[in-house]
This record gives structure tokens, C-alpha cells and sequence, in this order.
């Protein structure tokens, strides 16, 4: 059968694939709950049953507010089968967000997980006028369980309205509403179809070369795009997937359950290696000697034996007495990890390719379903530093300014009640400007080279991309995260945060006494070392691209704290505000 409406994808796997326990599993309080495509199949069925006896009505808004489960797939599919709307919201957003998204999208019903999230927006619940009902995933007293709705749904089953209901939908309709977080202003609420995910999953089907035997492990928020598509693809080729328990257990999960296929940001690789590191440098004598040279060597690594036979000579040799432990901290097998959010470190790209894990990274927005371009591992299908080849069916052009302008079955709808966005964003002849800057490599592939709007001017009258030099010095194992300024001034200058994970580790072998990480960024010692890491990393850059002034921060940026976005995108804005003293003195 052809999938063309998302949920189609389940009588599509029970047709294609054989019957397994772990279609989706997820773990809670230390045990796997396993559910086979028939289970998966009647719990959304009477899910749906219970949706049509409430009432709900094609076109209505339902939200979800959890962590990854499989229940959240199960609600997912129903909100689709009877022709709702599903609205997915971070678990991490502001009070005023959750108010303004479930005012905005005219929520009817939301699901939520347990009573951390509930205590975040119970008190504003009253205030959402169109509100008729929360349900959880754990027993609470104030609000109805999930198994309270199938159970409605067992009670009022009827097959046939059901089936009438699923008929009426059709591919272009509106199956979800993503809204993004933005770095200023109110989120946006992208409107996508089911044409528009089903788009991007099938041309995105080559990439695993795997068949239904493996398996998925899958950490990274539901509710955003980027997961939620790869979550529809497994299910497409008949891939198991396991929800983490969270980001503290992911490295355990894995483990456990040794999958083939993983999807991240960059942030967690930069975690591994700062694990790799620090467990190097625990390593005595000839062993930290060994492991040393290995990632020395990795971090060299260029594709198809480019470096030479005495290279992978080499490399087979290390493989043998380190590499093959780096795989077995992530599971064993040879991994393939699809990395997208935000911009990859080449060097991570490198050495995890080099040790047998395939990094491929992708680039797209929540407007485009997600996947503009993504490097693949067919032949030239890989590239370090860019982010692949575009996608089949999508068009991809770069305007006379530099911004990569997108057009195909997966650029999105439109904002949701916002026309005057959706004509800003989508022009008459239906290229998508992403806001992104960058240009197509001789080889084919697509390289970003920085944010068109985060563009800025020096007092010499010198245009400076902000994102390519912070993307450079976050290649430093010193530097988490790095913004860099200087709007009319004359020079341009930064503030750092630094790797406290790995500093603690520098400081360890160089025997420093480490205190709070205050006073450790106030030694002269170490003040000096980063002077030494920015020299380095400005050896890479223009003239007016170099960091002349920088001071370092005591402090990790989080979306809690403010400076980034859930997808880890900087909030120069709030940092400007937040740090105006600080930055005020960079240039003085």
C-alpha cells in the first residue's frame, strides 16, 4: 500500500515488515515497555474512538507536552486519524510561551506527561478559553489518564465512523502545527502537511543502509521536526525505536539496547569527546600513549583513503586497540549518527568516521519539514564541513545576496493566522527564504556560511558573518560556546564560555587546584591558555574577522538561563542585554 497521510504508515508497516515485540519502546523507572505493531494498532484505534466520542472535529488543535514515549506516538497517530491537529510544545519553554502557543493554536485537549510538567502550566490552564480537557501519562488526581480515554474509546467503538473520518483526509491537509521558538519575538506556529513530512521521509529513505532488523535509539524532543520526521522514517522501513529515559542515560540506553541508528545535535558529540578526552588523560604510560596518537590520527581523517596507505595502515591498528572502545561506549556496533540543529565541528565529523561511527551532517528548518540537504553515504555523498547534497524533489538556489532559498513538496503551508509572515517568507514564484547564508560546493554539496540576519557592520564599513567565526573557535576543545560582536565598532570582539568539563580536566593534569569555575577563569595562568586557543584559531581568519578583544564567562549559557534556544540557537539579543557591561568593556 502507498503511504500518502501519515498515519497510513501503520497498516503499512503491519503489511511490509514481520511481526516484532519493540516497533516502539520506552523506558521508566528502570524497565522497557515493548509494543508490537498490533498492540501500537489497537491502542491508536481506540484512542480515536475515544477522540469521535468527545467530539473532536477535523481541523480542532490538540496538544502534547512530554517527553519521548511511545505514547506520544499513540496520541500522535490518533490526533491524525480522525483529521485533528496535533500541536506539539517543548517541555523547556517559558510560561508566557505555553500561554501564548495554547491561546494562539485554540488548543481543545492536552496531553501531558506527569506532574513536573502539569505544575508548569496548571495554574494558566484556566486562562486558555477553549481548554475542554488535560489528560496525562502518569495517575494524577486532578486530571484524567490516557487509559481513562481508551477505555471511552473501547466503550464507544465504531469501526466505520472511524474509517469515514480517516477517508475525508487527505494528503495536503493540515496534519501538525510546529511552533518555532525563535531567538526574538513570539513563536511562530509553521503549518505543515502530511504531503510535507511524507515528503521529506521518503527522500530521506536511501540514507540508512539498514533493513528492518535495526534498531533506533531516539532522544532528541518529539516535538520538534527534526525527530519527529526520523521517527515517521523508521516506522517506514520497519525500524525498532527506543526512547531514551533521558540525556543523563542516553549513554546507558545505548548500551543496552545497541542500536544502528542515532539521531543528535552537535552538543552531545562535543560531550562524548570531552568524555574521550578526560578519559584519556586517566590513562597511565604506554595506554595514554596509544590513545593519544588514535585521536591524533582521527582527528586528521579524510575520506576514501585520501591520507594515503600507510595512513589506514595505521588506522586499522588503532582501531583494533581503541577505536573499538570508543564504539563500545556507544553501544558496539558501527553507529551511524545523523547529526542536524545546529553546526557540526568538522573535527568530531572526522574523528568519529575515522573510529567506524558515521557522522553525517543535514541542514534544514522547521519550514521545510525538516531536510533541505544531508550528507549521505553513497559515493561523494560526503563531505566534512558541509551539509551534503540536496534532497530529491527539492529545489535549492542561492540569491544574488548569498541567502539559500528553498522550493519543493516540503516547504511548509504557511504560519498559522499569519498571512503577512507566510508573503514575507514565501515569495510569489514559492521559494522559501531561509535566512540562512551559503553556497553549493563544486562536488554539489551545500555549505552554510553564516545567518543573513545576524550580518553586521563595523565602523570601517566591514561586513562580518558572526556564526562561521564562532563555528571556528568552537573547534577549540577549551570553548562550549562563543558569541561574537561588534555592530559599529572597530574591531570585533567576544565572550566565552568555556568547557568546564574539559578545563577540569586540563587543570587536573596540570595540576592545578580546582575551585569554582569563577576563580578558575580569573588565574592569569589560564587566562593566558585561552589567549593562546583564540591566537591559534585567528590564524584562520580574515583580518577583520579576528578577535582582538574577549573576556570569558563563569557561567554555562542554557535555555533555562536565557542565551539559546531549545534547538541551541544563540539569543544575541538577550546576550546583548544580559551582558551589556561586560561587552561594553570589550570595546572600550
Amino acid at each position: 500500500m502507498e503511504v500518502t497521510r501519515i498515519f497510513d504508515l501503520l497498516p503499512y508497516h503491519e503489511a511490509t515488515f514481520r511481526p516484532k515485540p519493540d516497533v516502539v519502546a520506552s523506558k521508566e523507572n528502570g524497565e522497557w515497555s515493548m509494543y508490537s505493531i498490533r498492540q501500537y494498532r489497537e491502542i491508536v484505534d481506540n484512542i480515536s474512538y475515544g477522540f469521535l466520542a468527545l467530539g473532536v472535529q477535523p481541523g480542532d488543535k490538540i496538544a502534547q507536552i512530554s517527553s519521548n514515549r511511545a505514547e506520544w506516538n499513540f496520541v500522535d497517530m490518533a490526533i491524525l486519524q480522525v483529521g485533528a491537529v496535533h500541536v506539539p510544545i517543548y517541555a523547556t519553554i517559558s510560561e508566557s510561551d505555553y500561554k501564548y502557543i495554547l491561546n494562539h493554536a485554540e488548543v481543545k485537549y492536552v496531553f501531558i506527561s506527569g506532574q513536573e510538567l502539569l505544575r508548569k502550566i496548571q495554574h494558566i490552564l484556566p486562562e486558555i478559553a477553549h481548554i475542554q480537557g488535560v489528560f496525562t501519562y502518569k495517575a494524577l488526581d486532578e486530571h484524567q489518564h490516557l487509559n481513562e480515554l481508551i477505555e471511552l474509546g473501547k466503550q464507544h467503538a465504531d469501526s466505520a465512523l472511524l474509517e469515514t473520518r480517516k477517508n475525508i483526509i487527505t494528503p495536503d491537509d493540515v496534519a501538525t502545527i510546529i511552533y518555532t521558538s525563535g531567538t526574538t519575538g513570539n513563536p511562530k506556529g509553521v503549518m505543515l502537511s502530511h504531503q510535507n513530512i511524507i515528503s521529506n521521509f521518503k527522500n530521506c529513505r536511501h540514507i540508512p543502509p539498514f533493513g528492518e532488523e535495526a534498531k533506533a535509539v531516539s532522544y532528541l524532543p518529539l516535538c520538534h521536526v527534526y525527530e519527529r520526521m526520523l521517527n515517521y522514517l523508521y516506522h517506514y522501513l520497519g525500524f525498532s525505536i527506543y526512547y531514551a529515559e533521558n540525556l543523563g542515560t542516553i549513554t546507558d540506553n545505548m548500551k543496552e539496547v545497541q542500536p544502528d541508528i542515532l539521531s543528535t545535535v552537535p552538543r552531545l558529540l562535543e560531550k562524548i569527546y570531552d568524555k574521550l578526552i578526560a578519559t584519556g588523560h586517566k590513562l597511565k604510560g604506554v595506554k595514554r600513549w596509544i590513545f593519544f596518537w588514535a585521536l591524533h590520527l582521527a582527528l586528521r581523517y579524510e575520506l576514501n583513503g585520501a591520507n594515503g596507505w600507510v595512513y589506514e595502515l595505521k588506522r586499522k591498528i588503532y582501531d583494533k586497540l581503541v577505536y573499538v572502545k570508543w564504539r563500545e561506549a556507544l553501544g558496539g556496533k558501527h553507529l551511524l549518527i545523523v547529526s542536524g540543529g545546529a553546526a557540526l565541528q568538522p573535527r568530531l565529523a572526522r574523528m568519529f568516521t575515522c573510529a567506524g561511527i558515521n557522522v553525517l551532517e543535514g541542514y534544514g528548518l522547521t519550514e521545510t519539514s525538516p531536510v533541505i540537504a544531508v550528507n549521505d553515504l553513497a559515493k561523494n555523498g560526503m563531505k566534512f564541513g558541509t551539509v551534503g547534497r540536496v534532497l530529491k524533489d527539492v529545489q535549492v538556489k542561492i540569491a544574488d545576496d548569498g541567502e539559500i532559498l528553498c522550493k519543493g513538496p516540503n516547504v511548509m503551508k504557511g504560519y498559522y493566522r499569519e498571512p503577512e509572515m507566510t508573503s514575507a517568507a514565501i515569495d510569489g514564484e514559492g521559494w522559501f527564504h531561509t535566512g540562512d547564508l551559503g553556497r553549493i560546493e563544486p562536488e554539489g554539496h551545500l555549505k552554510i556560511t553564516g545567518r543573513k540576519k545576524e550580518l553586521f557592520k563595523t565602523s570601517f564599513g566591514k561586513y562580518i558573518s558572526p556564526q562561521p567565526i564562532e563555528d571556528t573557535f568552537k573547534e577549540s576543545l577549551f570553548i562550549d560556546q562563543i558569541v561574537v560582536l561588534g555592530e559599529h565598532q572597530k574591531f570585533a570582539g567576544a565572550l566565552i564560555v568555556p568547557d568546564f568539563t574539559f578545563l577540569r580536566s586540563y587543570c587536573q593534569v596540570k595540576e592545578i587546584p580546582y575551585t569554582t569555575n569563577a576563580e578558575m577563569i580569573s588565574l592569569s595562568r589560564i587566562h593566558k591558555r585561552f589567549q593562546t586557543e583564540v591566537t591559534r584559531y585567528n590564524r584562520c581568519l580574515g583580518d577583520t574577522e579576528k578577535i582582538k578583544s574577549w573576556d570569558l564567562l563563569d557561567t554555562e549559557w542554557t535555555f533555562e538561563s536565557g542565551e539559546i534556544t531549545p534547538t541551541l540557537k544563540l539569543k544575541r539579543n538577550f546576550i546583548s542585554q544580559k551582558y551589556a557591561d561586560k561587552i561594553a568593556r570589550l570595546f572600550e
